[in-house]
């Protein structure tokens, strides 16, 4: 198994590696130029020209220059891994200070954003990351695969039956329903134009700051409700349909049959002999959802006005800002590649024929 685990590590190298530089190669290929958009001259720009009749260019040409964007695309790829990070002229242009000679991805730096030039990409991600992206996402796979499970269970065992068929229905428009669309409906709904019963943007209440521990809790308690939902019914739906499926492969094996045979209940047949089988289909995705909740949440996050991760992504691709992309999308590809490991160690907890030799 550790030699497995190591082997796996070892090829997820070379695969970040090019994850990241097609990551690049599509950034240079999108429209907008950050230059342009840091000196005010865009859509998303986060300044304005102070002096009245300035040279546009020059500044626009200073600016490429100082952030390195001026050199070429494979000398700008390293530079984001870490071996060019400070340039012959000593200009600081993605981590560090400029004059240590190691920085970027490799070295844990992911420097500071191009417009605001004093908040570190790094810091922002981490408070992002443990403030709001990550409790939504843990929170919302725990609560997709406690309900997905039982559900696919229960429609398994009724197969071809009325509540079958009404469940599956339910499901699948669920499944349907765009995330973008769910989240407004449900903010006209439960907001301050509809029933009034829940918060509809941010994390805390204005007077989150005033309020004692519990009154505190509540609050968030409060504000995550509407969000956890909407990032959760997708899931929900997609999951519960595959472990129906799991389930009614496994049910009709032979090992089934013996059981059933013996006397067991239906209860016992069920829980410990087909449940965990059925399982590793559902183990597979757990690969690819928790890595899409945490950094694939910008329609959530930008609906809701949560300060997470994915707002963040959205406010980087607003201003062109490459280095918050780079941040942001390595992290994410981290995340899915880690994930695909762990969903593959799980197999062989689930069905210990599995061996990894």
């Amino acid at each position: 198994m550790l030699n497995y685990i190591l082997r796996r590590v070892l090829w997820a190298i070379p695969t970040l590696l090019g994850i990241l530089f097609m990551i690049l190669v599509c950034m240079h290929a999108a429209p907008g130029d950050p230059a342009a958009m840091a000196l005010g001259l865009g859509a998303g720009g986060g300044g304005e020209v102070s002096e009245k009749g300035a040279n546009i260019e020059a500044k626009i040409e200073e600016f490429r220059k100082e952030h390195a964007l001026d050199r070429s695309f494979v000398v700008q790829y390293l530079g984001y891994l870490g071996p060019f990070n400070v340039r012959p002229d000593g200009h600081e242009w993605f981590g560090g200070t400029g004059k240590e000679p190691w920085g970027g991805l490799l070295a844990l730096d992911f420097g500071k954003e191009l417009i605001n030039k004093n908040k570190s990409v790094g810091d922002e991600l981490k408070r992002r990351l443990m403030q709001v992206t990550i409790p939504l996402a843990l929170i919302s796979t725990f609560l997709t695969y406690l309900l997905a499970i039982p559900i696919g269970i229960y429609s398994a065992n009724r197969r071809g039956t009325r509540i079958d068929k009404v469940m599956t229905l339910g499901l699948f428009v669920l499944y349907s329903i765009p995330v973008f669309w769910a989240g407004l409906m449900l903010q006209l709904i439960f907001g301050a134009e509809g029933l009034n019963l829940l918060p509809v943007m941010g994390m805390h209440g204005p007077d989150a700051d005033q309020m004692n521990l519990l009154e505190w809790l509540w609050d968030s308690a409060k504000h995550m409700v509407l969000p956890v939902t909407v990032s959760t019914y997708g899931g929900l739906a997609y999951i519960s349909r595959q472990m129906r499926t799991g389930m009614i492969e496994v049910i009709h094996q032979d090992y089934i049959r013996t059981a059933r045979a013996k006397g067991l209940s239906e209860r016992t047949v069920v829980l410990k002999h087909a449940l965990r089988n059925s399982l590793i289909p559902v183990i597979t995705l757990f690969a690819s959802i928790l890595p899409i909740l945490i950094g694939g949440s910008i329609v959530i996050e930008y609906v809701f006005d949560l300060p997470g991760m994915g707002e963040y992504m959205y406010k980087g691709l607003l201003s062109r800002d490459y280095n918050i992309i780079m941040s942001v999308m390595a992290l994410t590809s981290v995340m899915t590649l880690a994930g695909i490991l762990l969903s593959d160690i799980a197999y062989a907890l689930v069905d210990p024929r599995i061996s990894y030799s």
